[in-house]
């Protein structure tokens, strides 16, 4: 079986994680088990050196896409949840996935930063807004749409388990 790295991008609180989880859920269900690679968590362990400047997120955004491309060329089916702002370096992961002939997906959540303010489930935005945090995305650190994502999905028009189940199943429909 061949693996590929699914990368969902967007805003911070656009639903990256919760769509991950319910497409990791429903290919499980399919007979495929994926790996999910979290920034989230991958900010406590193998990226907790990084801060949030353009210089450590691009190192971010290189490190994740170096272990996507690891266990995707093992085989394995990669979904990486994470905001990864800007287009170059999500281009670059993409440049080294076809470097190994290992397939590639990005998939954009598009939703708007008012809505994304609106849910704010950890107080982010309002930390940003505040002056308490630096270098937020979207507030004073820009976040640079992806301009051929082989798919886009505005979680807002469609629900979450329909965006998942669309993430899922981009396994099958993308050619080898």
């Amino acid at each position: 079986m061949s693996g590929i790295t699914i990368w969902i991008t967007g805003l911070s609180a656009s639903g990256k994680t919760t769509i991950a989880a319910e497409a990791a859920r429903q290919l499980d269900a399919m007979g495929t088990t994926p790996f999910i690679l979290d920034g989230d968590a991958l900010r406590t362990g193998l990226n907790a050196d990084l801060g949030f400047s353009r210089a450590d997120r691009q190192e971010n955004v290189r490190r994740v896409g170096e272990v996507a491309l690891l266990l995707a060329d093992a085989g394995q089916v990669v979904l990486v949840p994470l905001i990864s702002p800007y287009r170059a370096d999500r281009d670059r992961v993409r440049t080294r996935h076809a470097e190994h002939g290992v397939r590639f997906v990005e998939v954009y959540l598009d939703v708007p930063i008012e809505v994304c303010e609106g849910r704010d489930p950890k107080g982010l935005y309002a930390r940003a807004r505040a002056g308490q945090l630096e270098h937020f995305t979207g507030v004073d650190d820009p976040y640079e749409p992806p301009l051929h994502a082989e798919l886009s999905i505005t979680p807002g028009a469609t629900a979450a388990d329909d965006a998942a189940r669309l993430v899922a199943h981009v396994r099958a429909e993308i050619p080898r």
